[in-house]
């Protein structure tokens, strides 16, 4: 087993690794940036080592500075999280040749997973159904007219190098088709560096599926059940649960076996995700597979019992899975919800700064997977996502009351979160049915505006506070001399250092 292991990654993601190697009796290194100086995942490590600046290319992806870092702290392993370099075959390829682990499939699984065109290839190949539409090869906007009226509109442009919801454009109409193929592209070579696109099928009332693998080294398979991720805004998820409403035990089996599938015809180590797209008529299509532990995989721990930090380092130690299928079932369910510091009355713009006040909800079945404190700063350079928030109860309407409640009770001052979104999205009628399709925040909360009472009454309070602060000797002290100050040694009562 390893000594010492290298995180390469910041945030809530590298706190939630550096708690499993701990568990493990595991030494940790952080890296940071001059911007993450104060940076919880750095204060968290045993060791934190200074790769740069803030500019991620200069630190978080420099992939020199970063294996420099393994070599001069005796790291044997390195996790890389997600986001940054967890997807990049050639920071994969370059561990290997430094003879340092990387905790994570192959650069090669890694290369031909990463690009979409090629990962239907293997897929079209094993019999695993994959989304209709042009597979391969460049084509010209004359065979993407083509392929799209045959099919039907509407239709998706992709990037072939894409994720996290770039390089995607939905097209109505054959009108808008060579417009949407030159932003795709466009938007494509200034994200991954690559402009190749293609064209699928788009679904209406579909629904987004990913399904849990784990793979070791000897070639044992396993999946752990579904994860509902169909509440996305701007092909981004923001919320996430499993089980699916719209998957029973017969389609989950089905499905389970095509994720497993998925996994042995990419050759696939470690733990990685099989994403799905369901229609509503029940049919599945393989949409791509993620190499690397996802944002949403506390629901999956939580209703399993399962730490999935904890199976990729067995794994990429060489150990062989300990869990069969028949192992793997489902206790309850659970809800994840991302917080992130942007405005959601301002397009959701990220909302960098200090955070005066951090106070996150607990109690049983609550987990907060955090990368912030009191004090702690936002920068302006990467992800704002501050933590993940996950419930999990006995069935699916005492989690959503519950993180209703957790939502409620989740404080962040001096910077902007959506938190009443959230609560408002999980308190919607359609959500409550199970009614979830990948266009739910487009159909039911375009127009989205908070109630602002609490607003209103938190700026009055603010108001009348100023207005005492400056006239001690009005309003309901008036004639008493001036206001009592009330400091914490005042007012805390009996205390000892």
């Amino acid at each position: 087993m390893f000594e010492k292991i290298l995180i390469a990654n910041r945030g809530e993601i590298a706190v939630r690794v550096i708690q499993t190697c701990k568990d493990m009796g595991i030494k940790t290194v952080a890296v940071y940036s001059e911007a993450d100086e104060s940076a919880l995942h750095r204060l968290e490590a045993d060791e934190a080592v200074c790769i740069g600046p803030a500019d991620p290319g200069q630190s978080y992806l420099n992939m020199d500075r970063i294996i420099e870092a393994a070599r001069e702290t005796g790291a044997q392993a390195i996790h890389p999280g997600y986001g940054f370099l967890s997807e990049n075959h050639e920071f994969a390829d370059q561990c290997a040749q430094a003879e340092i682990i990387f905790i994570g499939p192959s650069a090669k699984v890694i290369r031909e997973m990463g690009d979409k065109l090629t990962a239907r290839k293997i897929m079209i190949q094993a019999d695993v159904p994959v989304v209709p539409g042009l597979s391969g090869g460049e084509y010209t906007l004359k065979d993407m007219l083509e392929t799209a009226g045959e099919m039907g509109y509407p239709v998706l442009i992709k990037a072939s190098a894409g994720g996290g919801g770039k390089g995607i454009r939905i097209v109505n109409s054959p009108d808008e088709m060579k417009e949407s193929l030159e932003a795709a592209s466009r938007e494509a070579v200034n994200a991954f560096g690559d402009g190749r696109v293609y064209l699928e099928k788009f679904f209406t009332e579909a629904r987004h599926i990913e399904f849990q693998i784990l793979a070791d080294s000897q070639g044992n398979t396993i999946h752990l059940l579904e994860r509902e991720c169909s509440i996305q805004r701007r092909h981004q998820k923001i919320i996430e649960e499993t089980p699916s409403m719209a998957v029973d035990p017969e389609l989950r089996a089905q499905m389970g076996r095509a994720a497993c599938e998925a996994a042995k015809a990419a050759g696939y180590v470690n733990a990685g995700t099989v994403e799905f797209l369901l229609d509503k008529n029940g049919n599945y299509y393989f949409l791509e597979m993620n190499t690397r532990l996802q944002v949403e995989h506390p629901v999956t721990e939580l209703v399993t019992g399962i730490d999935l930090v904890r199976q990729q380092i067995l794994v990429a130690a060489g150990q062989s899975l300990k869990l069969s299928q028949e192992d793997i079932s489902g206790r309850g369910h659970a809800i994840e919800c991302r917080i992130y510091a942007e405005d959601p009355e301002n397009g959701f713009f990220p909302s960098p700064g200090k955070i005066e006040w951090y106070e996150a909800p607990s109690g049983p079945g609550i987990r907060n997977d955090a990368g912030v404190y009191t004090g702690a700063l936002v920068p302006v350079e990467y992800d704002p996502i501050l933590s993940k928030l996950t419930v999990h109860a006995e069935t699916r309407d005492q989690a959503i009351a519950k993180m209703i409640k957790a939502l409620a009770s989740y404080v962040v001052i001096g910077v902007r979160t959506p938190v009443d979104f959230l609560a408002d999205v999980l308190d919607c009628d359609s959500f409550r049915k199970g009614e979830v399709f990948t266009d739910f925040i487009d159909t039911h909360f375009s127009d989205w505006a908070p109630n602002g009472n609490e607003t209103d009454l938190a700026c009055l309070a603010f108001i009348a506070d100023e207005l005492c602060a400056r006239n001690p000797g009005s309003g309901l002290n008036s004639g008493q001399g001036p206001l009592p100050s009330y400091s914490p040694f005042q007012t805390l009562g009996n205390w000892k250092l």
